[in-house]
């Protein structure tokens, strides 16, 4: 039977942790770093295991489930067996019973269920007993936000059962990975929010560079890359976007230093638009520029955005989705095809060459998208696709 622990009257949970203030200091600074790691917390878990003297460490940031997989970090003394974490996220999961913890409360398996009732569970002897694990100590964490996961530290069968000492010591973390738990969540949104709102700035053809402090470039899409890359009109030089006319550059470098005075609020932020001449009877590039001014409480960051240029070059086609298009206004694909090549620019003989069909044909196709889209003109039709949400498909 298990030796059970009690408090020791009159001591605090960080003297019953014995943990030196050093020791706990690494160990915050490692769980606040972990929402900014590849893999994030595997620091902070690396140092809690070898703290604790366990086999693994892990944090079930999404608990498995019939619909999905779970996601899961671990720390392990023999490196992870990436085939029994499959097992588990794919069948042992429904044999745990070691969910639903009281929340922010550190618990053992034993406490739980009892030495011997821990050892005739199912999951214990499928699962954990061939994998030599034997005592498991855990906590279920939920953030203001209602984010929960799962804290987990396993022994093996030769190893000691877990202490007072070693309950204050995830205790004493406990607060803390929680509020970590809730960067990494809200990290996450705003990457996933940027990812999409980059994903629609693409699809739209209109290409991005973010500018720092110092007018150099921190970012750009892949719009912005093509467009740049072709050295026409625009180029990269020095870190920074330059126009290849030294008239046009004297007058853009001198409308980004305005917007970069509005990010620091030396003057008001401001927008501007200007064309770049290309070589050749092709169509000017639009070059906007707009200030990303500082926020109230916004750091000293050099490398911080500070300004932004949309960059639209008339010449690219639109890359509408055919699928979207044609669920959209219930298209025929010949009429799908239709209604692109007239978006992108082409007359109705020449959308009808490039397809391959008669004029007739094209015409008939042409009747029947007015009828579908409730318009008349070609014109207005090009207009009401173009503005439709078929190029962010």
């Amino acid at each position: 039977m298990e030796t059970k622990c009690a408090p020791e009257e009159g001591k605090t949970t960080s003297e019953l942790a014995e943990v030196s203030v050093a020791q706990f200091s690494e160990l915050a600074a490692r769980i606040y770093q972990g929402p900014l790691e590849t893999v994030p917390w595997s620091g902070a878990l690396e140092l809690i295991r070898t703290f604790l003297d366990a086999k693994f460490t892990t944090i079930i940031l999404r608990s498995p489930s019939s619909d999905r997989r779970g996601l899961m970090v671990h720390a392990s003394e023999t490196g992870l067996d990436a085939s029994r974490e499959a097992s588990y996220n794919d069948y042992y999961y429904s044999l745990d019973p070691f969910v639903g913890l009281p929340a922010d409360r550190v618990v053992t398996v034993d406490e739980v269920f009892g030495d011997t009732g821990w050892l005739t569970s199912e999951l214990y002897k499928q699962f954990l007993k061939p994998g030599d694990i034997r005592y498991i100590m855990g906590a279920d964490l939920r953030t203001e936000s209602g984010v929960e996961c799962r804290f987990r530290v396993c022994r093996s069968h030769d190893a000691k059962h877990f202490t007072a000492r070693d309950k204050a010591f995830c205790a004493l973390l406990l607060p803390h990975l929680r509020r970590a738990v809730e960067l990494h969540s809200r990290l996450d949104i705003v990457e996933l929010e940027r990812t999409i709102y980059a994903s629609a700035i693409d699809r739209m053809l209109v290409g991005t560079a973010t500018l720092d402090e110092g007018g150099t470039i921190l970012r750009t899409n892949s719009v912005a890359d093509e467009i740049l890359a072709q050295g026409d009109g625009l180029r990269i030089a020095h870190g920074t976007v330059e126009a290849t006319d030294t008239r046009e550059n004297r007058h853009l470098q001198r409308v980004v230093r305005r917007a970069l005075m509005g990010h620091f609020g030396t003057v008001a932020p401001m927008v501007e638009a200007m064309p770049i001449t290309r070589g050749g009877d092709k169509p000017k590039l639009g070059v906007l520029v707009r200030t990303i001014p500082l926020s109230d409480w916004s750091e000293d960051n050099k490398r911080r955005p500070a300004t932004v240029l949309f960059l639209r070059d008339p010449d690219r086609k639109s890359q509408g989705s055919q699928e979207i298009l044609r669920k959209l206004f219930d298209l025929t694909p010949a009429e799908t095809s239709l209604a692109l090549l007239l978006t992108n620019g082409l007359t109705l003989e020449e959308a009808a060459e490039e397809l391959g069909v008669s004029k007739n044909t094209s015409r008939a196709h042409l009747r029947s998208i007015f009828s579908k889209t409730g318009v008349t003109r070609q014109a207005t039709l090009v207009r009401i696709l173009l503005g439709s949400v078929a190029s962010l498909g």
